[in-house]
């Protein structure tokens, strides 16, 4: 399709004084022209197949214009590009490119069925929001909402995306667990009033291995942020575990997961330790008093914040079932005393033998990398859009939401290595490297793309997309991560 001067041009003044006159006549221009590199994720990781794959579609193949895999897709594409919202579905659902990615034949839409929807090759809102409302019993009898996720299925994806990630088994894995708000905004089921966040909201489990994502499970909000989380923490490590029987796995995660079932599970299990936050009190600073006074004393000596560690024995009074390392950090800083503590089944010396500095700053603080990923969830790819009425619904779209971030992160890892995006977040991937304006042609069975010239980061673009070829054509069978 060529450019044609079809509408009215709007003259504008530059402030070199140049005329600038503007129309829509420019042809099929899309704005994510970047987003291919995203096909080649999927070629090399098989990602939105598996996840097509945890679908059931009841509909009529005879009768319906766009597959579950495609409405999958779709979705996915949208939220990795920054379309948070189904409403949106309904300005794009014209994109050439977005529907090449999605696996449209008819990419002009020129063929549909109803006279409304030519030229709209892409299912719009009312479609889409199959995916997230049909109910878990539905069959080939209901009326409407027949695509059935299998929730069970959606959650095994992402550890089995995390295990095939690995070219061969790792020593040793952390597992990274953490708790975030979701606030809503209306009467969604579930819903709850938090004290601590002051709103009512969701309290969503992550589970991270590094950057990778192997739980995301949307939680209400009336209990702790442990709630529930030992039962994902075991499925998590028995998937593992099958691919990986002689793996160590530590697990980390604030004061919030610092429970007796948590410690008392790994303890009893092979090859599993664990390292924790735990909350002062009365008993742990007056263990503490020498080492404070003596970093106190340091500071006043130097002027600048000191540490000191110590190694405790400590036993709570009533919840814990026996006495356990912990950790504590003796600081003064400017503002005053700063003590903090861990609890860890990690020994002082040995073949997993960590000493107290050691394990607080180079194993424990690094834990802080989950926040960032977990932002990445919230602000780059709308993990927090849970505004359905069903909890089912709500969880469905956490979910699209990590596969969305499995893409990107699939795209920084296996393509972008080695480039100035390497450690990159998701929106500014998304920003730098797919937000490429293109001119999209089609011609009998082929599709011609005219990338910006101007695109900053053509370069980058040109090695992402080399790697990301080579990685594809090497892992077709097994597909990898």
């Amino acid at each position: 399709m060529t450019p044609q001067a079809s509408t009215p041009a709007f003259a504008f003044q530059s402030p070199s004084g140049r005329d600038v006159a503007a129309a829509f006549d420019g042809g099929l221009i899309t704005t994510e022209g970047g987003a291919l590199l995203l096909l080649e994720v999927e070629r090399a990781t098989g990602v939105l197949a598996q996840l097509a794959g945890c679908f059931t579609d009841h509909r009529d193949p005879d009768l319906i214009e766009h597959t579950a895999a495609q409405l999958v897709a779709q979705r996915v594409y949208g939220l990795a590009l920054g379309y948070e919202d189904l409403n949106d579905h309904d300005d794009l659902r014209g994109d050439p490119l977005l529907a090449t990615l999605v696996g449209k034949e008819d990419v002009l839409g020129q063929g549909r069925l109803r006279g409304r929807d030519r030229g709209k090759p892409l299912a719009g809102k009312s479609t889409l929001n199959r995916l997230e409302l049909t109910p878990e019993g539905a069959t080939a009898a209901a009326r409407y909402k027949k695509v059935v996720a299998d929730g069970p299925a959606i959650e095994r994806l992402f550890v089995d995306a995390f295990v095939r990630a690995h070219d061969s088994p790792p020593e040793q894995i952390v597992l990274d667990l953490d708790a975030t708000d979701d606030p809503v905004h209306g009467q969604q089921e579930g819903r709850f009033f938090h004290g601590y966040y002051r709103c009512h909201c969701y309290l969503p489990l992550y589970i991270f291995c590094g950057e990778h994502l192997l739980c995301a499970k949307l939680r209400t909000a009336e209990h702790g942020a442990f709630a529930g989380c030992l039962a994902e923490l075991q499925r998590v490590v028995a998937q593992i575990r099958q691919a990986w029987p002689q793996v160590r796995i530590l697990v980390r995660g604030d004061a919030d997961f610092c429970q007796e079932e948590l410690m008392a599970w790994c303890e009893q299990q092979e090859g599993i330790d664990y390292l924790l936050g735990l909350a002062q009190n009365s008993r742990l600073l007056a263990a503490l008093t020498y080492e404070m006074e003596l970093a106190h004393i340091r500071y006043l000596a130097c002027g600048v914040p000191c540490r000191v560690f110590a190694d405790l024995s400590y036993r709570t009074l009533k919840s814990w079932s026996r006495a356990r390392r912990v950790v504590a950090k003796a600081e003064f800083l400017p503002g005053g005393p700063n003590p903090r503590f861990v609890v860890t089944s990690l020994p002082a010396e040995g073949p997993r033998g960590r000493p107290a500095r050691a394990a607080y700053e180079e194993d424990y603080c690094s834990r802080g990398e989950t926040e960032n990923r977990i932002k990445e969830q919230k602000l780059d790819l709308a993990a927090g859009r849970t505004s359905c009425t069903r909890l089912r619904a709500n969880q469905l779209r956490l979910w699209l939401a990590s596969a969305a971030y499995l893409l990107l992160c699939g795209l920084r890892r296996l393509g972008l290595a080695g480039t100035p995006l390497a450690p990159a977040q998701c929106g500014t991937i998304r920003a730098k490297l797919l937000k490429v304006g293109a001119w999209v042609r089609v011609v009998a069975r082929r599709v011609c793309v005219s990338l910006c010239s101007a695109c900053p980061y053509r370069e980058v673009f040109a090695r992402a997309y080399a790697r990301l070829r080579r990685a594809a054509t090497a892992v077709l069978t097994p597909l990898r991560l």
